[in-house]
């Protein structure tokens, strides 16, 4: 990332479809001058055509929508319409399925809507970083969600376990190469075996399946 794009505001784009939600977020946002509010919208298909045009850094996205498309469905959509961002995902409460929906389709991480004014600031700057924050009560769905899906004990290498460790500490790869003193092509490799490993489909799963197994 360029000096210039460090510098920049982080662009979000808010999908929620009431709108005093999103009131409260455009207030909480307008508080930080490093974030900057770029779109609203209140159902998916908006969300697809404002992520579009305005390419955002990251996108709040509500898990459930009217429309006929939900935050999962919407979270893949605007994906394939900007790639670059980053989706976090907000709920009211935490369904497992649908938190697990949510993630699989490309969400960074998941908050819960009475997250502070705050932490959603610092969880929209990690993500712009590419490092994904899960609410306590989010990862407890995650991990009722996946079940016996994982197994219990995967046969990880120490370094696999220093690298797990530093996922669940939320750090990026880039992160994780620093403190390991590491490329991050050798991080990527690790993370990709620790996924498999667990039977995960993505970081934040493995992540979650590390804390019910006591294993970070």
């Amino acid at each position: 990332m360029d000096e210039s794009a460090e510098t920049a505001p982080i662009r979000v784009v808010v999908v929620d479809d009431h709108e005093l939600v999103r009131g409260g977020l455009r207030t909480i946002l307008d508080l930080h001058d490093d974030i900057e509010l770029v779109g609203q919208a209140d159902r998916g298909t908006e969300a697809i055509e404002i992520c579009g045009k305005t390419q955002p850094d990251v996108v709040l996205m509500d898990l459930v929508l009217p429309g006929g498309m939900d935050g999962a469905e919407a979270t893949r959509e605007v994906l394939r319409a900007c790639p670059e961002a980053k989706v976090l995902a907000l709920t009211s409460f935490s369904d497992p399925e649908l938190i697990q929906r949510a993630l699989r389709a490309g969400a960074l991480g998941c908050l819960l809507k009475n997250v502070s004014g705050s932490e959603l600031a610092a969880a929209i700057r990690r993500a712009r970083e590419g490092a994904g924050t899960l609410a306590p009560e989010a990862a407890g769905a995650l991990v009722q969600a996946i079940g016996s899906q994982a197994d219990a004990h995967p046969d990880l290498t120490r370094r696999e376990l220093e690298v797990l460790q530093l996922m669940v500490e939320g750090l990026t790869n880039a992160e994780i190469a620093e403190r390991l003193v590491v490329s991050i092509s050798t991080v990527k490799t690790h993370v990709s075996s620790i996924i498999a490993k667990f039977g995960a489909s993505t970081r934040t799963e493995a992540a979650a399946i590390a804390v019910r197994e006591h294993l970070a």
